[in-house]
């Protein structure tokens, strides 16, 4: 089967590989029908975070069960399912807990490579959601937003706990950032300020329900924002950077008492005791636990009351995987789909 392998920073390839099988009782094997490049696979892209050895790549999945090991029950062969970019048996206290990314059995997804012909998925009961009935194509590309980037957007926007009558500003305008502008929507949010530079992820922002745009950024983009709000700053705030610029930018735009929802996966992040005491905020992020929300997010999205799926503005073949990479890179793409 074939795969995308990182070989170095700037080196992707698309390779043939063993194909996936069931190694565990717990396993199910499934045919990607769709997968997609993710920010957090830029890191090692660009040089970021060592590239020690060739990588497989990819950790957001669609498909089709294939095949399934011998102790799983939820799931069989020829269900349509969406799985989270860590599997989890879903049982454990911390899954009951709601926070099954950091489920004391975790497989994470990135480890293993979802972008390829097939792939093997661990703790499959406790990680695969069974769509039902048959989506359309449309559907098919908002349930591959939901497996990462729409359930961390979600998950950033809870954590903030973004609501009525609250204020939410959102950091950072990838596909999380403006995944999270949605949760915030749905969720009830008011007023929505998303901090960004760049006119095509403006306007898509303002489609996802962002009301106000703040193009500042750092000292200036905190003035903006509580310039906005009668000088208080907002009652959430989504971080979907994970810079030590974007997580000061997001506490210092946090009212007293408010709360930030962080899901940028954190490079060189320091934070100051003294600040933050004085900060008075709330933060709770991570890793998203997406399987949390998986069955609410497939319910609306097989309903058609929400459309994440046009957060992906370049599909290419899988073949063509190198040149996704260069367009994320370059910012000529938000999110790229690669289909089989």
């Amino acid at each position: 089967m074939r795969a995308v392998v990182l070989h170095a920073p700037g080196d992707v390839r698309v390779e043939e590989v063993e194909d996936a099988r069931v190694v565990e009782p717990t396993d199910a094997v499934i045919r990607v029908t769709a997968a997609c490049i993710c920010g957090s696979d830029l890191w090692p892209y660009r040089g970021i975070e060592e590239v020690a050895e060739p990588a497989r790549m990819g950790h957001e999945y669609i498909g089709v069960v294939e095949q399934i090991g011998d102790s799983v029950r939820n799931v069989k062969v020829g269900d349509f399912v969406v799985g989270s970019f860590v599997a989890s048996d879903n049982t454990c206290e911390i899954c009951r807990a709601g926070f099954q990314s950091r489920c004391v059995h975790q497989v994470m997804m990135g480890g293993i490579g979802t972008q390829s012909d097939y792939a093997r998925i661990p703790l499959a009961d406790g990680t695969l959601v069974t769509v039902p009935g048959e989506p359309t194509e449309s559907q098919q590309r908002s349930l591959l937003a939901a497996s990462d980037v729409l359930g961390t957007g979600w998950f950033a926007a809870v954590a903030a706990e973004a609501g009525p009558g609250r204020t939410v500003a959102v950091v950072g305008d990838g596909a999380v950032g403006l995944m999270g502008i949605l949760a915030a929507k749905c969720l009830g949010a008011g007023r929505i300020i998303a901090m960004s530079r760049h006119a095509d992820r403006q306007a898509l922002a303002k489609r996802f329900g962002a009301t106000d745009i703040v193009e500042e950024r750092g000292d200036a983009g905190i003035a903006k924002i509580k310039e906005l709000t009668g000088g208080y700053g907002a009652h959430s705030t989504i971080e979907a950077v994970g810079t030590q610029e974007s997580m000061l930018q997001a506490i210092g735009a946090t009212r007293p008492g408010g709360h930030v929802g962080y899901v940028g996966v954190s490079h060189g992040v320091e934070l100051d005791g003294l600040q933050l005491f004085f900060a008075t905020v709330s933060l709770l992020g991570g890793p998203a636990p997406v399987r949390r929300f998986l069955p609410e997010l497939i319910d609306l999205i097989m309903a058609d009351e929400i459309d994440p799926g046009t957060v992906f503005d370049l599909t290419l073949p899988l073949e063509q995987a190198a040149e996704g990479y260069r367009a994320m890179d370059e910012r000529r793409a938000t999110k790229v789909l690669l289909t089989p």
